[in-house]
């Protein structure tokens, strides 16, 4: 019995092995039969969730163009972005091509670590062929000129393949609802105030923006400040050889009192973030927004029949020119340290090429970084275009405002509008937070 036993176990022993040799056999030839996929040349790591589809397509033409496969790798949303490529820095193992977001200071970080291709080079070659197709102030986002603060090697760090600018808009039917020119929008601030009324006037908002989001109010106030006292005396301002209870300074705070005490600014626009004031805008519930160039494809998405216009800023003077927020909108680096960075730098010029510059803009509504492009871009979007010779930016200073002042002087703002402060002092508290500084 137990030999009987013993002989079946052995059966069904060498059975199973058959079994398993032949499901591998099968499994192998299948494998074999399947195309192995290559591999990628270049391997681009981004966060730009709405220029997914028109980035992939741009990859498959670049490959059937070249036989070189790019693979773009989409992380979002932004700050899960970050997270992963300041992990993948650290790790020494980042992507092919990537970008930095933030300010200048962590851009600054990544070049000295090695981690950043310096382009000037590639930039400046063949008599600055690549440089000259874009917008200067797209290319001076991502460069860093001798002397800088942050003491990075001077060059060209990064490429931009779209710009933006923050402007206003305003409603067309609703300028003619409240019987205004729907071809003339206000020049001045006086003008946009007397606009903003008769709007109301209809049942609608005056003017809407995301300013719960400070960085947008913060824009606004130094647009304003720019105009009223000029670029050197902003910056002088944050050097501390200017007070911020000057006079001009008091009067950009004002301006903020007057939009609130004239009735036109949305209720709760402090604590409104910019989708909600893009919907309010979209939906026709707001004569006035103030927002940037990426507004296009998100009011086409929310109300494709919006009938709409960009204005740029009121002037608050004539002493000094506007200066608007402006500059590349998105920018992609190639990672120094890659083996396949040649091939990196070979498809970005070719993204940032006339043709594909127009087929993105056309594709995601965003303004093109090569500006042989920009005439086949939409009307609106060619309107957002007239902005960018007036641009400015953060990133672009000489110097910049401490963290913890620049915190005041926007909730400063915010208390402005509520009606909680005055003007006056808001300016002594911000100077008296820069002063203990």
């Amino acid at each position: 019995m137990l030999f009987n036993f013993l002989t079946k176990v052995g059966t069904l022993f060498k059975q199973s092995i058959f079994y398993i040799l032949i499901v591998s056999l099968i499994a192998g030839i299948a494998a074999c039969a399947r195309p192995v996929e290559k591999k990628a040349d270049v391997v681009i790591w981004h966060w730009m969730t709405d220029r997914k589809k028109a980035l992939s397509e741009l990859a498959r033409q670049y490959e059937q163009k070249t036989g070189q496969k790019v693979q773009f790798k989409l992380f979002a949303p932004s700050d899960v972005y970050s997270q992963k490529i300041q992990a993948t820095a650290q790790a020494n193992n980042l992507p092919d091509v990537f970008g930095v977001l933030g300010e200048k200071e962590s851009f600054a970080i990544f070049i000295k670590a090695g981690h950043v291709l310096n382009l000037k080079s590639y930039m400046q070659a063949d008599k600055k062929e690549w440089e000259n197709k874009f917008f200067s102030k797209a290319l001076l986002v991502n460069q860093f000129k001798r002397g800088n603060e942050f003491g990075v090697v001077p060059g060209i760090y990064g490429v931009p393949i779209d710009v933006s600018n923050e402007q206003m808009l305003y409603n067309k039917d609703l300028f003619v609802k409240a019987g205004l020119d729907p071809e003339a929008p206000p020049e001045t601030f006086e003008e946009f105030i007397l606009a903003a009324k008769k709007i109301k006037e209809t049942g609608a908002q005056g003017f809407v923006s995301g300013w719960a989001e400070t960085w947008m109010l913060n824009c606004m106030a130094s647009n304003f400040a720019f105009n009223i006292m000029g670029e050197k005396k902003v910056m002088d301002t944050f050097r501390g050889k200017v007070p911020y209870t000057e006079a001009d300074w008091i009067r950009v705070f004002a301006l903020f009192k007057t939009m609130a005490d004239e009735g036109v600014l949305a209720m709760g626009i402090v604590a409104m973030n910019n989708k909600d004031a893009e919907q309010n805008f979209a939906n026709n519930r707001a004569g006035f927004a103030f927002n940037g160039s990426w507004c296009v494809n998100v009011y086409q998405g929310m109300n494709p029949d919006l009938n709409y216009g960009v204005m740029f800023m009121p002037r608050a003077s004539d002493k000094y020119p506007m200066l608007i927020w402006g500059g590349a909108g998105s920018s992609l680096m190639v990672n120094a340290k890659s083996e396949n960075k040649e091939k990196a730098v070979g498809f970005l010029k070719w993204l940032t090429d006339d043709t594909q510059q127009a087929y993105l803009a056309q594709k995601t509504n965003n303004l093109p970084a090569n500006k042989n492009s920009i005439s086949d871009i939409s009307p609106i979007l060619a309107e957002f275009v007239s902005g960018m010779e007036q641009a400015t930016h953060p990133s672009l200073w000489p110097v910049h405002e401490k963290s913890t002042a620049l915190d005041a002087f926007n909730i400063g703002l915010q208390s402005i509008v509520l009606g909680t402060k005055t003007p006056q002092q808001v300016a002594r508290e911000v100077q008296e937070v820069k002063e203990r500084l």
